[in-house]
């Protein structure tokens, strides 16, 4: 006769699996990661802009972080990783430091931020145990001179933009150029940098021009410009540095010769743009104007940017501490994914992101540098900005204390 088995007590059934459950669900709560990350902007008054007729919308960078607070989080969630955006209003620049103390105070240690260079560099000495990561300023001395052993920079410098610039005209054979320069210290910056990517790339300002004018460009730019930019030698294309979109706007279509207008306006190197489609960057897009009901900027990308790195890092290391997450990314190994068609790298002696730089027009894509044929013993994505050896900077070689 087969032998029969007595069914012993259902040890593990419904009733009793609940509270075992309910234990490492538990657990798995307690062993989150938890990562607060503070996000600092404030920039000073822009003043009367004639011809930005399209304004920078008030919250750019903001969004961004936002942006990419939620995309952290919706893999986050697999890893036991919870990220959260601090973002406190600042209204003054008095106010900047004392509302960062205030989250270091509550343990913040990871910080995005999208300020001018020197309330930057106050941030940056007031956080010395943090991680800043830099949104807003576009100096080429905080890249070279003025070197902050706890800040990476995910904004391209200017330097950066403009040697985009110089290698695109370069490659269209466009050397010959009439420079026209703002009257802000961001213009004459700006116009340094032009100056750097002329010899680099082999470009000539056959005349430099400042800009003086106080008139109403809306009603007499058709009679102005032509005149302003008329010189005894012929140009190939107009360069103008005019940050703040004071009269560059008016320079197309009114210069005495029928050239190009580049720079800051017309043809213009971005870290990024509503228009950069590629490698997928249709996706980024489209989540953010989900998000935000607009087209996303350089500050809103450069902010995205600052936080997809913490994310990236605090997988890699499987933890927060800041002086972690800054070797990682100092160290070459890990790299972003920014849409680019390249993994993005910060490079060690200046913490300077580096990333391909689109060139737009108002309405669409150009191009993309570094151009073809400029090469590098490292990566070409190196011959935008300052190399190693131009930069006095060795932030690998700066340890921090945490």
């Amino acid at each position: 006769m087969p032998r029969r088995y007595r069914a012993g007590p259902r040890r593990h059934g419904p009733a009793r699996l609940l509270p075992l459950l309910a234990g490492w669900v538990l657990a798995g709560q307690a062993l989150a990661l938890e990562v607060p990350i503070g996000y600092l902007a404030w920039q000073p008054d822009r003043g009367p802009v004639l011809s930005n007729v399209t304004p920078e919308p008030a919250d750019a960078g903001r969004r961004g972080a936002e942006l990419a607070i939620r995309d952290s989080n919706t893999t986050g969630r697999f890893l036991d990783q919870h990220y959260r955006l601090m973002a406190p209003e600042i209204d003054s620049p008095e106010a900047l430091v004392a509302a960062a103390r205030a989250l270091h105070d509550q343990g913040v240690r990871l910080f995005v931020t999208r300020l001018p260079e020197q309330r930057l560099t106050a941030v940056s000495r007031a956080l010395d145990d943090s991680l800043v990561f830099n949104a807003g300023s576009a100096s080429d001395a905080l890249r070279t001179e003025t070197c902050l052993a706890n800040v990476l920079h995910t904004l391209p410098s200017r330097a950066m933009l403009t040697d985009a610039l110089g290698q695109f005209l370069a490659r269209r054979r466009w050397r010959s150029w009439l420079v026209v320069v703002g009257q802000t210290a961001g213009d004459r910056a700006y116009a340094r940098s032009l100056e750097r990517a002329m010899r680099r790339y082999g470009h000539e300002a056959i005349a430099t021009k400042p800009w003086t004018f106080a008139t109403d460009l809306r009603r007499s730019a058709s009679a102005e410009m032509p005149l302003f930019t008329q010189t005894e030698d012929a140009y190939d294309v107009v360069v103008v540095a005019d940050e703040r979109g004071d009269f560059g706007e008016y320079l197309p279509y009114q210069t005495w010769y029928p050239r190009p207008v580049a720079g800051t306006q017309g043809l213009s190197p971005r870290a990024w743009h509503p228009t950069v489609e590629t490698f997928g960057a249709v996706q980024l897009q489209n989540r953010f104007a989900e998000l935000a009901g607009r087209g996303m900027t350089s500050a809103d990308y450069a902010a995205w940017l600052g936080v997809r790195a913490i994310a990236t890092a605090v997988t890699f290391t499987e933890a927060a501490s800041a002086q972690g997450l800054r070797d990682a990314l100092l160290g070459g190994e890990l790299a972003l994914d920014g849409f680019k068609g390249r993994k993005l790298t910060f490079r060690p002696w200046s913490g300077q992101l580096r990333q391909p730089i689109p060139l737009v027009h108002p309405r669409g894509l150009v191009d993309v540098s570094p151009q073809q044929g400029y090469l590098h013993p490292e990566t070409e994505l190196d011959t935008l900005g300052f190399d190693r050896p131009e930069s006095r900077c060795r932030l690998l070689d700066t340890p921090r204390d945490t």
